[in-house]
């Protein structure tokens, strides 16, 4: 397999290839290994070499895929515990009527940003949204887009999937992964939250309807919610904080999402008194993160494709001869996997595994690539092909033409974020 070197246009057509079978709605995991198949064949590869290439790629993402299902672990007593929705409505509350807007968005932002999926954030924070929304006269179109820009201002700084794909493509510690994106996230919640104020009162406003009938809930004291996502994101930060202000033994300590993130959520369920229910709790989480890690094997297949071809080669090429900075290559390959693919985290993978060496190549540091590809799989990652779309959508009870409204928006959001990622750490910080 050593001897196996894929032409660069025989890896775009078998990336373009799974793109569009992902666009016809047929399943990511086998249209991404459909188009690693297709590239590899017309690329010149025999069928033992095609089979030898495959399974390199997705051995190459397990440590990555180990690490997502360690977070699921924490999303599931996040999610199931009731600790999500106690953080938000505490937001809510404390902020109160007048700051609306901002305490949606930020209640999004804070429960993304401790380890719950973004969908399931806005699930969370959604009837809250619609019942603020119907006191204050604020647009289901204003409050999708607080609670959605808010979402990408956390999921940018979370213990997330996407993060953990971010970090792992670029061997970087998840923590110093978060760290880089904080300033670009409060860009994107500022953002967030002047674009939804602007559009207030545009589109069509919440009904009686939209709201009903909701189950009243115990929700557990802030303090015992905070436990699990306090400890696991300090827990990570220990060697960042120990190397930052010269503690030796702080900075010596390999610390890893995959025993962190299971650890912190034992420890937060035993002390909201659920010791009982961390086995449900972890079904639940499991069953969260079951889509994306079949989706990170089928990526994977298409970076083995991508790994054995000369793309790399002729990408860093290209850039020199046209004179364009190679710096941009990191945002641009995220946006345009966001928008193939129409989910964040899937974006990152195949971005880092499509394009990750060339975007080193053009002297990009690692940091700066992932925050830059991180942020960027952010701008057009909502579109009707992805998952997210019509979950939010139906959570906020809006047709599919109210939901295409809020999409300018939301790239609006996405675009600051990336801009600001770009300038930082492609020229101030470079």
């Amino acid at each position: 397999m050593a001897t196996v070197v894929i032409p660069w246009y025989a890896a775009i057509i078998g990336l373009l290839f799974a793109i569009f079978l992902i666009l016809r709605k047929m399943n990511p995991v086998y249209s991404l290994f459909l188009g690693a198949i297709v590239g590899c064949l017309i690329g010149g590869a025999s069928l033992s070499d095609t089979v030898n290439i495959l399974i390199s790629g997705t051995q190459s993402i397990m440590g990555t895929a180990i690490r997502v299902l360690a977070a699921g672990m924490l999303a599931g007593v996040m999610m199931e515990s009731g600790a999500a929705e106690s953080i938000a409505q505490a937001i809510v509350s404390k902020l109160g009527a007048n700051k609306a807007i901002l305490s949606l968005a930020l209640s999004t932002m804070v429960i993304t940003a401790v380890g719950v999926f973004i969908p399931v954030a806005v699930l969370i924070v959604a009837p809250i949204a619609l019942s603020v929304g119907k006191q204050t006269g604020i647009s289901k179109l204003a409050l999708l887009t607080a609670l959605s820009g808010g979402g990408k201002a956390g999921n940018i700084i979370s213990p997330n999937p996407n993060t953990i794909a971010a970090a792992n493509g670029f061997k970087l510690d998840l923590s110093s992964v978060m760290i880089a994106g904080f300033i670009p996230a409060v860009f994107g919640l500022i953002t967030a939250v002047v674009i939804a104020g602007l559009i207030k009162k545009k589109g069509a406003m919440v009904q009686d309807s939209d709201i009903g009938e909701e189950e009243k809930k115990e929700l557990l004291p802030l303090s015992k919610a905070l436990i699990a996502p306090v400890l696991s994101i300090v827990l990570l930060l220990i060697n960042p904080i120990g190397t930052m202000l010269h503690i030796q033994l702080l900075a010596d300590i390999k610390v890893d999402a995959m025993y962190i993130l299971p650890f912190a959520s034992i420890v937060g369920t035993i002390a909201m008194g659920r010791a009982h229910q961390i086995r449900e709790y972890s079904k639940a989480g499991i069953y969260r993160v079951t889509d994306t890690v079949l989706i990170l094997i089928g990526a994977g297949a298409i970076a083995g494709l991508i790994s054995v071809s000369d793309l790399s080669k002729q990408v860093v090429h290209l850039i020199s001869i046209t004179g364009i900075s190679g710096t941009f290559l990191a945002p641009i390959s995220g946006i345009l996997m966001g928008l193939a693919v129409g989910s964040t985290s899937t974006a990152v993978i195949l971005a880092t595994g499509s394009f990750g060496h060339a975007i080193l190549a053009t002297g990009t540091s690692s940091v700066a690539a992932a925050v830059m590809v991180h942020t960027g799989a952010t701008v057009i990652d909502s579109v009707p092909q992805g998952n997210y779309f019509h979950i939010t959508a139906n959570s906020m009870h809006m047709s599919i033409k109210e939901r295409m409204k809020v999409i300018p928006y939301e790239m609006c959001i996405g675009g600051v974020m990336t801009i600001v990622a770009t300038i930082l750490y492609g020229f101030i910080l470079k």
